[in-house]
């Protein structure tokens, strides 16, 4: 079995806070590494009354300090929301303080709406400087150059590991072009996985950073002890995404039996295609036939569930059926 890590949002579930949710998130990842996943991502979104991971570089570190092993990073940072070198200066004290742990993710998109990309500060068009602004992030990790005016403390000249992602065929070129490993998020945006695979297969360019694609999927996981309790147990998120499509965001719900209009049932459908439901043996199945099919280098698994409980039975289950498996053949 390919390397398998978790991205997590921190969800503020119905009913709780951020703090709990935050303290959630803590205790996830140290099940995760104790399980032996080999990442720990934690993504950026702004104005979401559901998600407790805004901050991400400063939850980053407190779910690295709370754990020893596992890699934690970001899936991650929105760099048009961020000067480059602000991002170079968080991620180079991460690194700093947890060496050879830490890894940075990066996307395109506004983690937000168009209100709070205002109140964000954000330049509309700063989406259009995202390759120019990768390549200048990625010089502040570099050893600065005799003369250089500018230069990232702490940052320059440390190994950090810089990702692209994406959910359309724009980041799979961007990272072939400079040689950098690539994450396309098709745990919510499945449609164009397979093209922006192939597309960054065929056009990965040999970098300093990396000298062979690597290509990294996503994907959901929800496992109960019946069908009938993971199906249920799945209803927690669509009802989130189907807010949140709707314009209407609001805490990670409760589970509860909901009936969809013919609209939403195809909505939910088509977008989370890969989110696989049901016992044990069933997910780890469809997962293993999705490696199988689309042969990613890497996994990268939300488990989006209202219970803490029902967090980590569902990446015991995959550990168990897949790792463990794996590591006796």
């Amino acid at each position: 079995m390919i390397p398998l890590s978790i991205l997590d949002l921190a969800f503020i579930t119905e009913g709780s806070s951020a703090t709990e949710a935050l303290h959630r998130s803590a205790d996830l990842a140290q099940h995760a590494e104790s399980l032996g996943f080999k990442r720990f991502w934690l993504a950026e979104h702004h104005s979401m009354a559901g998600i407790a991971s805004a901050a991400t570089a400063v939850v980053i570190g407190y779910v690295a300090g709370a754990t020893k092993t596992i890699r934690v990073g970001a899936g991650g940072i929105m760099l048009p929301n961020h000067a480059p070198l602000a991002v170079a200066e968080a991620f180079g004290t991460l690194e700093s303080l947890y060496p050879g742990r830490i890894d940075l993710g990066l996307g395109r998109a506004p983690g937000s709406d168009q209100a709070t990309m205002r109140a964000l500060r954000r330049d509309p068009a700063s989406a259009d400087r995202f390759p120019q602004d990768v390549f200048e992030l990625l010089r502040y990790f570099e050893k600065p150059e005799q003369g250089q005016a500018v230069f990232a403390v702490p940052g320059a000249g440390l190994t950090i590991p810089v990702w692209l992602l994406g959910s359309s065929l724009f980041s799979a070129h961007l990272a072939a072009i400079m040689g950098l490993p690539f994450a396309f998020a098709s745990h919510f945006a499945p449609d164009l996985m397979e093209e922006a695979l192939t597309l960054y297969r065929e056009r990965f360019e040999p970098s300093e950073r990396l000298q062979s694609p690597y290509a990294m999927l996503g994907i959901n996981a929800v496992i109960g002890e019946t069908q009938t309790e993971a199906q249920q147990a799945a209803t927690s998120l669509q009802q989130h995404f189907v807010a949140l499509r709707q314009g209407r965001p609001s805490t990670f719900p409760a589970p509860r039996s909901v009936s969809w209009n013919s609209q939403e049932q195809r909505l939910l459908d088509s977008t989370l295609r890969y989110t696989f439901v049901g016992t044990a043996e069933d997910v780890t199945k469809n997962i293993s036939a999705f490696v199988e099919r689309y042969r990613p280098d890497e996994l990268l698994i939300g488990a989006p569930l209202y219970s803490q409980e029902e967090r980590r039975r569902t990446l015991s289950g995959i550990a168990h059926h897949l790792m463990e498996k794996s590591s006796h053949t």
